[in-house]
């Protein structure tokens, strides 16, 4: 390989340095931008999902539906012995087993109501729980209470209401039925953002007797697992052992959602409103199942930051062009002079586009390396488990994940567009005649 051209092509952009410096910084700018978003939009919904995760008690979850003679249609589990030996049966190893109910209530304290959905789970028997929900008055010992409930700051502050104030709730029993049942507010938590208007906290035994469920019923069986990333395989193993056992499932269809024609837990839904069984149906879902429209937004996040991209470097590519359009009127005489030495057309192209090359990376790692030092800069503060933001951080601090290769996606993206705004001055050199070049004043 002849190195000769890359050589002189490496000193010609130290001849000028302010320049190509300048150049540089353009480049590195832009793609130091589109970094830090990629890399934002990396960590989103794996940290959306974790956190949901351990407010959903659970990262795979087993759910049953039972439709009674009449047609009607309910959420419940009556008897998990089947699905507890189909569990052990599945190898899942590490996990922590939660059952919850929820039911969809009207909140009421002295003439003030709100919608709430209450879930009920085993408060002291689930320490995760205060892993990612932050109290801000009231205390955990107080949850323990068969009463007991949590409320979010926002909702408290609508009902005026304090941790020891008893409040109804009024909501529908499995089977449909109104009921109203007494709470005491046991504490108050901190806003986690979309969580904090929707979700509330009771104990799965008092819950239960309200909406007219017997001993050992719940709703839903949450399995956490010590990692995001095995619930895929662990649900497909979980499903797999519940089919061996006989056990009536919902199609656990993952190809459509891949494609993006649905999500898994969509097809659930309508399999539950257009298929007829008998008895007690199940459905096996991830948290990722659950969340999957969340990666919307990164789908978005990632559109986003290409449209960026392509916006900043539109601008540096003119700055490119003229600037290699200015050093072919530079270089003339030197252009002539090589011609005349015997240099052919394609070496003089190439000594440009080297040009090019070589500023387009070194420009993009360094715009990469400013992403990466912004982005640690940026995770290094705590802003508190208590914070609005709380859902898409890592235990109060911002995270980034950079996917490698969307990492050298975007160096390539650089540098074919660095190369494409050098071609034509390239070209225009290429194609100068020694004679004229050579007789061309400065």
């Amino acid at each position: 390989m002849n190195l000769v051209i890359p050589r002189i092509a490496a000193r010609n952009l130290t001849r000028q340095k302010k320049r190509s410096v300048f150049l540089g910084i353009a480049i590195a700018f832009s793609i130091m931008i589109v970094t830090v978003i990629n890399g934002f939009s990396g960590a989103f919904i794996r940290n959306v999902s974790e956190n949901f995760a351990y407010l959903m008690a659970g990262h795979v979850f087993v759910q049953g539906s039972e439709k009674t003679e009449s047609g009607k249609q309910l959420s419940v589990i009556r008897d998990d012995a089947a699905i507890s030996a189909a569990l052990e049966a599945s190898g899942i190893s590490s996990m922590r087993v939660t059952r919850t109910s929820e039911a969809s209530a009207t909140l009421i304290f002295e003439g003030k109501s709100t919608r709430q959905t209450l879930t009920g789970l085993d408060i002291a028997g689930s320490p995760f729980l205060g892993e990612r929900l932050a109290l801000v008055s009231g205390t955990w010992q107080a949850t323990t209470k068969r009463d007991a409930l949590i409320l979010s700051e926002k909702v408290a502050k609508k009902l005026n209401v304090q941790p020891g104030d008893r409040l109804l709730a009024e909501f529908k029993t499995v089977t449909g039925q109104n009921n109203v049942v007494d709470f005491t507010l046991a504490a108050i938590s901190a806003d986690t953002g979309i969580v904090g208007s929707v979700m509330a906290y009771a104990n799965i035994s008092y819950l239960n007797e309200g909406l007219g469920l017997k001993d050992g019923e719940y709703m839903s069986l949450g399995i956490m697992l010590d990692n995001l990333k095995e619930a895929p395989a662990a649900a497909d193993a979980l499903y797999a052992s519940m089919r061996e056992s006989g056990l009536n499932l919902f199609d656990r269809d993952t190809e459509k959602a891949q494609s993006g024609v649905s999500t898994p837990f969509q097809e659930m839904l309508k399999s539950q409103k257009s298929e007829t069984w008998e008895g007690v149906r199940y459905s096996v879902l991830t948290i990722d199942d659950i969340m999957a429209q969340a990666r919307q937004i990164v789908v978005a996040l990632d559109s986003v930051s290409l449209i960026i991209l392509l916006v900043l470097f539109a601008i540096v590519m003119v700055g490119i062009s003229n600037t290699f359009r200015m050093v072919m009127y530079e270089r003339i005489r030197e252009i002539g002079t090589m011609r005349a030495m015997g240099v052919q057309r394609s070496e003089i192209r190439s000594l440009f586009l080297y040009e090019a090359l070589f500023l387009a990376l070194a420009g993009a790692v360094a715009g990469i390396l400013a992403a990466l030092v912004a982005m640690g800069i940026a995770s290094i503060h705590d802003f508190g488990m208590n914070s609005p933001a709380f859902l898409i951080m890592k235990n109060g601090h911002l995270s980034f994940y950079l996917p490698p290769l969307r990492a050298i996606g975007n160096i390539l993206i650089i540098v074919v567009l660095t190369i494409v705004a050098a071609f034509f001055p390239a070209r225009a050199a290429a194609k100068m005649q020694p004679a004229e070049a050579l007789r061309t004043q400065k």
